[in-house]
């Protein structure tokens, strides 16, 4: 499956913005999908994850109550809403695919290595 991320930008701390991630293929509810960010000289950091029917998600800590995850299945797409926004969530925003995930909920099925495919990226800035 092919990833296509977009709707990043820069935002005023208190903003909200919308990601969104395209996949290709046709096999797309199949897939655990997963939203990830990685600011500079630090390690890529999980934030949401979402199963292939959208009746579970996960969050991590960081982003709980103020990030949304969801998917669209008819459209191949899932979402990353995201409020509050703080200069602090300022990084490269990655959706990522994964055909099988152990460790649902746990900080092991919060590691990139579990997901198989990866977007390119979208810029998100949150200015102060």
């Amino acid at each position: 499956v092919q990833l296509q991320a977009s709707g990043g930008g820069l935002v005023q701390a208190g903003g909200s913005l919308r990601l969104s991630c395209a996949a290709s293929g046709r096999t797309f509810s199949t897939y655990y999908m997963g939203w990830f960010r990685q600011a500079p000289g630090k390690e890529r950091e999980f934030l949401a994850a979402i199963n292939w029917s959208g009746g579970s998600t996960d969050y991590a800590d960081s982003v709980k109550g103020r990030f949304t995850i969801s998917r669209d299945n008819a459209k191949n797409s899932v979402y990353l809403q995201m409020n509050s926004l703080k200069p602090e969530d300022t990084a490269v925003y990655y959706c990522a695919a994964a055909r099988w995930l152990t460790g649902w909920g746990t900080k092991s099925g919060h590691e990139p290595n579990r997901y198989e495919y990866w977007g390119q990226g979208t810029q998100v800035t949150v200015s102060s």
